[in-house]
């Protein structure tokens, strides 16, 4: 049973980009009470399948599970591979180093499309108020919240699109770095 619980409370979050709130988990799971609710949550603490922030709300970990890893494939000219399983991988860990400074967008439009980021695709982002040149960050500018490429040359610093079609920004008062994408997450 507590399977089809965690199974239902994850499907939840995939479709929904967010993790249900208690109310949330009641009417989803059938429960009578919030106290099911607050136990069927400590075990998925306990299991490492969610963890709560200062303020309660739950953040899910693991979400991917292990997937088996296989070895490596050619990219190049075809070779003979045997179809050893070599070990498993969880893509939680692959993806992400610091999990509770990480959150994912989802991006919406094509600036970024020559960094092969696409409208729709999701990106993992750390936390951070410092970014090196070159490195893809999520930036205040302005007022505004973009993803670019941050660029700087001495003490002149902006943000520069990966697509001919957009200009470079350059800040008339203010240039904040919210966090550097880490990843890139494409559905196809």
């Amino acid at each position: 049973m507590f399977q089809n619980y965690k199974d239902k409370i994850l499907s939840f979050y995939q479709k929904n980009r967010r993790m249900p709130v208690y109310q949330e988990i009641m009417t989803l799971l059938g429960f009578k009470s919030r106290n099911a609710v607050y136990k069927l949550i400590n075990k998925l603490v306990e299991q490492g399948i969610v963890t709560k922030d200062a303020k309660g709300k739950l953040i899910p970990n693991n979400l991917f599970g292990e997937l088996p890893m296989l070895g490596s494939v050619t990219a190049g000219l075809p070779m003979a591979v045997e179809p050893d399983q070599y070990d498993s991988l969880s893509l939680d860990d692959f993806l992400i180093e610091n999990k509770s400074n990480s959150f994912m967008l989802e991006v919406d439009g094509d600036s970024m499309i020559d960094a092969q980021i696409a409208d729709g695709d999701l990106v993992i982002a750390e936390k951070t108020n410092k970014a090196k040149d070159g490195q893809i960050v999520i930036a205040e500018v302005d007022g505004e919240w973009t993803m670019k490429y941050f660029r700087q040359k001495g003490t002149k610093v902006w943000l520069q699109p990966a697509n001919k079609k957009y200009s470079d920004i350059h800040p008339e008062h203010d240039l904040k770095i919210s966090a550097v994408v880490k990843a890139v997450i494409r559905k196809l």
